[in-house]
């Protein structure tokens, strides 16, 4: 019997293990690949995330990996440039953006040295339950198919979350894919920190990872999807080109180091996070569109919410639902804000609204930090949006 089963072990799930083996908890880590192994993803970690990962001790390891230090954010938009400084999160002005294959074994490798027992390719078929509750994992391995029980079985299996389908956790908030991705990495770009380029109909972002590779992605309209997978390679670098030639340019004489990844499935939901012997973390709990690179971000502000809420009352059932009641309403009130304002980006329009912005506080680089850090979710949305800016833009 453990106390916690978390199904998924990457940047939600393995966290939750490491943090409920720490609290005194038996806790099984399960896992469908085996790592290292990649996975499509916009790797950037906006300072919050930062300041999680020193909490939890494992910042050193990721800058020992070698990830690229960030310190500073510019953002062109239909010709207007800002360049902002990173405010701090808890003290961290520096962000990372760690390809998955390196960031997501150092989580797993944390949760075992806090004494979570780890299984990999693992794949869950089933939940067990009784009497309404769930109370373990049904599970399918090379060697055959197992089952394990557990008080708690946390899903951090992504947006296609097995947990949350057989709890047939309620959607709460859902909207249509906006966007597609397309991305690749590439040697010999000069770029030293995160780069957004948009206009009406594209967007593109730039960020220095590991090994001297540097990804380079491009957003299109959903509805264009099905044109441009047609021939994906061509549209994207066209989208560079004419979204910024600069960017085109240099390019030209860098080298495409991998091949080109892509989705057309932006999935947009908040889902219920949690319910009787159950809750949900990561993109299992609440998936968006990538354009504003917060997924990873908003999984650690997650798995922290759930690991405080419960404590040390996991071994108490009352105290337990009400700790995962607790967590499954705040995620929804703390998380629907930067949901819908992700999606105001991920609609690709640069209106004249929009443009007057950037235009009144591209001169005032207090603003023009305060506009990232809305981004970042360093900043609340009315810290920037308040009778200040009403007046530069008239």
């Amino acid at each position: 019997m453990y106390d916690v089963i978390v199904v998924g072990a990457r940047c939600a799930g393995a966290p939750t293990a490491m943090l409920m083996a720490r609290a005194g908890y038996r806790v099984l880590l399960l896992e469908k690949a085996h790592f290292p192994k990649d996975k499509l993803s916009s790797h950037y970690l906006h300072q919050p995330g930062v300041a999680l990962l020193d909490r939890w001790g494992v910042l050193e390891k990721l800058r020992a990996a070698g990830c690229t230090p960030i310190d500073r954010v510019s953002c062109e938009t239909a010709g207007v440039r800002l360049v902002g400084s990173l405010l701090p999160a808890d003290g961290h002005t520096t962000t990372y953006a760690p390809r998955r294959y390196v960031l997501d074994p150092i989580l797993a490798a944390a949760a075992v040295e806090a004494g979570a027992e780890f299984r990999e390719g693992c794949t869950v078929t089933g939940l067990l339950q009784e009497d309404g509750r769930v109370t373990g994992v049904k599970y399918r391995t090379a060697g055959g198919e197992f089952t394990e029980r557990a008080r708690l079985v946390v899903g951090a299996d992504g947006m296609r979350s097995t947990v949350a389908r057989h709890v047939q956790a309620p959607v709460i908030v859902e909207h249509a894919p906006m966007s597609c991705t397309y991305y690749s990495y590439w040697e010999g770009l000069n770029a030293s920190h995160w780069e957004l380029y948009e206009r009406t109909g594209r967007s593109l972002g730039v960020v220095p990872t590991n090994d001297g590779r540097t990804l380079v992605m491009a957003y299109f309209p959903q509805a264009e999807f099905r044109q441009i997978r047609k021939d994906a390679q061509a549209a994207y670098l066209e989208a560079i080109r004419t979204t910024s030639p600069e960017l085109s340019d240099r390019l030209s004489a860098a080298r495409q180091a991998e091949r080109l990844y892509g989705t057309g499935e932006q999935l947009n939901f908040v889902r219920q996070s949690a319910g009787p012997g159950w809750a949900l973390v990561g993109d299992a709990a609440h998936h968006k569109d990538s354009i504003a690179a917060r997924g990873i971000t908003d999984a650690f502000r997650q798995v922290q919410m759930l690991t405080d809420y419960i404590g040390t009352d996991l071994h108490d059932p009352k105290a337990l639902t009400a700790a995962c009641d607790r967590y499954a309403r705040d995620l929804e009130e703390k998380f629907v804000e930067a949901y819908h304002g992700t999606l105001s980006v991920a609609e690709l329009k640069v209106t004249e609204e929009k443009l007057a912005v950037v235009r009144a506080i591209s001169p005032h680089q207090e603003l023009v930090d305060r506009y990232f850090g809305v981004l970042s979710g360093v900043c609340a949305a009315e810290e920037f949006y308040n009778e200040e800016l009403e007046r530069l833009v008239g």
